[in-house]
């Protein structure tokens, strides 16, 4: 056994921390079965060469008796700002032998203090009504010894990107990223060491409208400045040099600013580029800025500034245009091949002066001809003008487009694929996700869930990345997170997210419907659900205790807003509610399908709201609270039954949706659940197997059907392909998630322009469903300390698998049919273990690796249970085959 892959809050080798008590995770690599950890011992030392010596003089934890190899708390020395901790660990193995020691990590605190910024914030000047060209802002400092470290600390208002003499500081995007600004401002940390040079040096930086200052909303130019109308920069360059001088530099009075060849960047409406106003060397040393103006010294009114804590936007990877499209209107449009999420690279040569226009668009329209009425106000338009001479070469800085296609005008000379590349950006979180199986047109729906989440993954979790939105809905998240943390880790992801739905809850609890809050408007249920929902997925997937401990106020705060607006009866009928979003209403005008009364689903999702804080409270040994919420819960499911359950089983009006929550929350009686159920299948089978639910009902309807008896109905529609389903997008050509189930009707029309996203990720939750049914990977225990492995075949499938790298390793679940038979193959990590459960009559129909159950080593606790199998199995790779009924 070894351990290996150490991290410190999720991260590898994370710079600028500023968590007083980070924790440690390690896996485990053995190939034992049943391998398992039953001691640690982690040193913590504050350089190298102590560490290399095997002293622990930040920390040395001595022999602990445990198996935790997950999110440890260092429990070490306090630690300062800007100081590295270096730290290695080695494990007992169940034999009680040492393992070697692991390969050396580390982490390095931020600044933890707000007394830490010595530097100030800068703006380029007066504050502009509208768009402004980007302005370009520098200074200079000496280096005037042997550099040990360097670091810079950077935030802004509105987006920066950072160069030090002549070159670009780090890869990261869109930096310091989206937050309530007016609460919380983040900042990144850069190792600059490498960039300083002896004697004069200059730092720069060009500065983005982005989130803070561009227009966020439906209204044009009405919605701008949202959080202010100064975009500013705060820099702190901190050297350390050999003979221990700390030298402090960065932004002040002395810095000065101009514009540059940025004449317009925005979020909705894309980049205006003037390559004939770029200033050469501009933030270099030798460069002269005695034409440039003086900055403007603000106050130091934003004290609230946090390290970043989620992932960075990167760009991930890069797409060639499959093809040269001349459309019936006269455009040249190149075809991406697949909907994204960034912008494109153009290789251009030509005469100075010459503009290039490049537009963005999801769809062609029935004719063939570029289609953008969909994005409603938003240009995504993005103009480079040529300064002229050898090949150029340009990408946006501060803005990016959902798009499969793109319009080129002004293009000199012939436009061919290998002008254009498409660059694909979105928060660089680990995949963690596999999923295949025989159906192609599944594998297609898999690969669009994780390419809707890649496009509206860019710091945020938005409803969508293309048209004057984008912002992140919290019924969405809600809706998702489970599959999101399936496909990608995104433990830091959400717990960023989660502090600004905290910080941006109203005062009576009420939860935005959008977080960071752009719209000033909140309390629809379903939506400000995610304050209960989101934490308690992030503590399922990773068991990550701490994100219940930040958000439990806010759990409470939102089931306290809940209760005030249900009143004495408990019955959440007053306030705006969206309801089960963009439920199918049915294909006749005339008869519409009936449609789920918001009293039932906001009094429903009250409840599980309500249940979670429980839960949550009884993690972190809040027992009062436990009682209490546990007491509320019951008192609002017999208050449910009352007001929408009839003594024999129909639930409200009848909806699908309607038995979906009813069943998923459980709020009905174990006597009427059964005929719930029933009416359930049967209104799927009535409906020739297609669903009629909303963003609310559609990922809670396959685990009604299939954890109440109902496994068939439930691949049934599954396989569906015909409106309205799941795969309909599919046969329809969709590379993303669909926000609408008829996004393009079947007739060839386009649904409402007004409404009518092609990458939309909420009803890419049933990839919940293919990993935890049709594969059945599923985690016992928070963060898969224990997992429970039950696959589900079923419909037409022959064969699925999936695979999922927990925090201990990786997990992974596959059936095959063939000759009458089954086998099963499942993976699990060390320091694990899992109970798998197999489609058998009897243990005798079941072998592993050839060895009958009772001889196959690692397998234990063989019993039976309701037509399965059921055995215990530790660390190892097992191969299982179930023999066909009758031998």
């Amino acid at each position: 056994m070894q351990a290996t892959q150490l991290t410190t809050e999720y991260l590898d080798n994370p710079l600028g921390l500023d968590t007083a008590r980070p924790r440690l995770s390690w896996r485990l690599g053995s190939s034992e079965r049943g391998a398992r950890q039953t001691a640690y011992q982690v040193l913590a030392a504050s350089d190298a060469a102590r560490l290399r010596a095997g002293t622990g003089d930040l920390w040395d934890s001595g022999r602990v008796g445990s198996d935790q190899s997950v999110l440890v708390d260092y429990a070490g020395a306090a630690l300062t700002s800007g100081q590295r901790v270096h730290w290695q660990m080695r494990v007992w193995d169940a034999h009680g032998q040492a393992t070697d020691w692991s390969a050396p990590a580390w982490w390095e605190m931020g600044l933890l203090q707000a007394s830490d910024w010595q530097t100030a914030w800068i703006a380029p000047g007066a504050t502009p009504s509208g768009p402004a060209p980007s302005p370009l802002l520098r200074g200079t400092f000496d280096v005037d010894g042997t550099v040990v470290s360097a670091r810079a600390y950077v935030t802004a208002l509105g987006l920066y990107e950072l160069e030090l003499n002549g070159r670009r500081v780090g890869d990261w995007l869109f930096t310091p990223g989206w937050t309530s600004y007016n609460k919380r401002v983040q900042y990144q940390s850069y190792d600059i060491t490498p960039l300083l040079r002896p004697g004069r040096n200059a730092a720069g930086a060009v500065l983005g409208d982005g989130w803070f200052r561009g227009r966020m909303g439906w209204f044009a130019d009405k919605d701008r400045h949202v959080y202010g109308g100064q975009v500013a920069l705060r820099a702190q360059i901190v050297i350390t040099y050999t003979d221990g001088r700390v030298q402090v530099a960065g932004t002040g009075a002395d810095w000065h600013t101009a514009t540059g060849p940025i004449l317009r960047s925005e979020i909705y409406d894309g980049e205006n580029y003037d390559a004939r106003l770029e200033r050469p060397g501009w933030s270099t040393a030798a460069y002269d800025d005695a034409g440039w103006k003086p900055v403007a010294v603000l106050g130091d009114e934003r004290r609230n500034i946090v390290a970043q804590v989620g992932v960075p936007v990167r760009r991930i990877n890069e797409l060639k245009p499959i093809g040269v499209i001349r459309t019936p209107a006269g455009e040249t449009v190149l075809d991406f091949g697949q909907n994204m999420v960034g912008w494109v690279r153009m290789r251009v040569s030509g005469e100075a002066g010459t503009t290039v226009t490049l537009r963005h668009a999801e769809v062609l329209d029935a004719d063939g001809n570029f289609y953008v009425a969909n994005l409603r106000t938003a240009r995504q338009t993005d103009t480079y003008t040529l300064k002229g001479g050898d090949e150029e070469v340009f990408e946006p800085r501060f803005t990016f487009h959902g798009f499969r296609y793109v319009a080129v005008e002004g293009y000199p000379g012939e436009v061919t694929p290998e002008a254009l590349t498409g660059i694909v950006i979105h928060s660089d979180m680990t995949p963690t996700g596999e999923f295949e199986c025989s159906n192609p047109l599944l594998n297609q729906l898999r690969h669009n869930i994780v390419w809707g989440q890649k496009g509206n993954f860019v710091d945020v979790p938005t409803d969508c990345p293309q048209r004057d939105e984008r912002l992140g809905w919290t019924g969405d998240a809600q809706a998702f997170a489970r599959t999101a943390a399936f496909n990608y880790r995104v433990a830091g992801f959400m717990t960023k997210w989660l502090r600004d739905v905290a910080a941006d809850q109203w005062a009576n609890g009420a939860v935005p419907h959008v977080v960071p809050d752009v719209l000033r408007q909140a309390g629809s249920t379903g939506w400000g659900d995610a304050a209960t929902i989101v934490p308690w997925v992030v503590y399922q997937c990773y068991g990550d205790k701490r994100v219940l401990e930040e958000q439990f106020e806010s759990m409470k705060a939102w089931v306290g807003y809940g209760l005030a607006q249900a009143g004495d009866d408990l019955i959440w009928d007053g306030g705006f509610h969206y309801g089960d979003w963009l439920a199918v209403k049915g294909q006749d005008a005339n008869i519409p399908n009936p449609v789920t009364n918001i009293s039932l689903i906001s009094t429903a999702f009250l409840a599980h709201s309500t249940r979670l804080t429980a839960q949550a409270a009884r993690v972190l040994g809040k027992l009062d609270d436990a009682a209490r919420y546990d007491q509320l819960f019951a008192d609002i499911k017999a208050a449910f039954n009352r007001e929408f359950v009839t003594p024999n089983g129909r639930i409200g009006p009848d909806t699908q949706t309607a038995y979906v929550l009813a069943l998923q929350f459980d709020l009905l009686p174990d006597g009427l659940r059964a005929e719930a159920a029933r009416r359930l299948a049967e209104d799927v089978r009535r409906r020739d197997n297609h669903l009629t639910t909303g963003f609310l009902g559609a990922s809670h309807l396959p685990y009604a059907l299939s954890e109440n008896g109902y496994l068939d109905e439930a691949y049934a529609l599954l396989h569906q392909e015909t409106y309205p389903s799941w795969l309909y997008p599919v046969t329809k050509g969709a590379t993303t998630i669909w926000e609408r189930w008829d996004g393009l009707q079947p007739d060839g029309k386009f649904q409402d322009v007004g409404m009518n996203s092609f990458n939309h990720y909420a009803y890419g939750a049933i990839g919940d469903w293919l990993y935890r049914v049709v594969a059945g990977i599923n985690s016992a225990e928070p963060g898969y300390k224990r997992t429970i492995i039950r696959p589900r075949p079923g419909g037409k499938l022959t064969h699925a698998r999936a695979a999922h790298e927990t925090l201990y390793g990786r997990v992974e679940s596959g059936w095959a049919r063939g000759d009458g038979g089954l086998k099963v193959n499942v993976t699990i990590p060390p320091n694990t273990e899992a109970e798998v459960h197999l489609p058998a009559a009897s243990a005798a129909a079941v072998t592993e690796g050839g060895k009958a159950l009772g001889e196959a080593e690692g397998v234990s606790g063989v019993r039976q249970a309701e037509g399965e199998v059921v055995v215990t199995v530790g660390a190892g790779v097992y191969r299982f085959s179930i023999a066909p009924a009758g031998e």
